[in-house]
């Protein structure tokens, strides 16, 4: 089984990168071989897993132009199973530059498809906006994960969001599916917060989460040590999260794994 998950939102600040990182550290310690594709110039999800952007030479820029295989461009991370392709701040012109490119919105996927069944699992990060970037992700992905922030402007850009989504299934990628919809920077203690998760719950119906990623400082610190929280610390409150959700898209997929019965044992001690 090889299947390939963009993680997009056109609203920036929702955890689209954090989700990325933590899904797809988790999947790999389930068992699964997993790559990220960094497809957002900021690099986050790079540097979120000890990648030093500045000494990458080959990145998903240089990918999408053609001056290198997928296979060159891939990177190990801390993290036994789970492989990268980084980026940097080369891809920041990709917008204008890719224009000039023939069917440029399917330059990923051909990129990908040499090596996309060596991996069971592609998560692609994509930036936080809707252009030549996020629908290459889009044509090259079988699904779309959704993250979205239990805050009212949230369902402000719903509408705009399912609409790229459905036009992207219709011009560019037939295929295209929702994989779900998670809340992050969730807070039961917030009506707000409770009643906008409720309605994207009835929007969304059984492609939402059962599970919700609350808002953690442990989440938010593990970036900076080059970690993702199964490194850092997988018995926080995000990392059990993570945990939860990463079993809960797996077994939406049929998908069978090994589950973890030590989470403590997953932390690397930081030097």
């Amino acid at each position: 089984m090889s299947k390939t998950i963009a993680i997009a939102n056109q609203k920036g600040g929702v955890g689209k990168t954090t989700t990325c990182i933590n899904l797809a550290a988790y999947f790999a310690a389930f068992g699964k071989r997993v790559l990220i594709i960094d497809n957002d110039p900021q690099g986050n999800a790079s540097s979120g897993l000890g990648i030093e952007k500045h000494k990458v030479k080959r990145s998903v820029y240089s990918l999408v132009v053609g001056d290198c295989t997928a296979k060159e461009a891939i990177l190990p991370t801390c993290v036994d199973g789970l492989d990268i392709i980084p980026s940097n701040i080369d891809l920041a012109g990709a917008e204008v530059e890719l224009v000039s490119f023939a069917n440029r919105e399917h330059l990923l996927k051909r990129a990908l498809a040499p090596i996309k069944d060596e991996y069971d699992y592609i998560f692609i990060d994509c930036p936080p906006f809707i252009g030549l970037l996020t629908l290459n992700a889009l044509t090259a992905a079988d699904s779309i994960l959704i993250p979205m922030q239990g805050e009212y402007f949230a369902l402000e850009g719903l509408s705009q969001l399912m609409n790229t989504i459905k036009l992207t299934k219709k011009i560019l990628n037939h295929s295209l599916e929702i994989e779900g919809v998670v809340v992050t920077m969730f807070s039961s203690r917030t009506n707000l917060v409770n009643n906008v998760a409720e309605e994207i719950t009835h929007f969304f119906g059984k492609k939402a989460f059962a599970t919700r990623i609350p808002r953690s400082i442990r989440l938010a610190e593990a970036p900076s040590f080059g970690m993702p929280i199964t490194q850092f610390d997988p018995t926080s409150t995000g990392g059990i999260a993570y945990k939860n959700l990463a079993e809960e898209m797996l077994n939406r997929n049929r998908d069978p794994f090994e589950p973890i019965k030590n989470l403590s044992a997953l932390k690397r001690k930081m030097q």
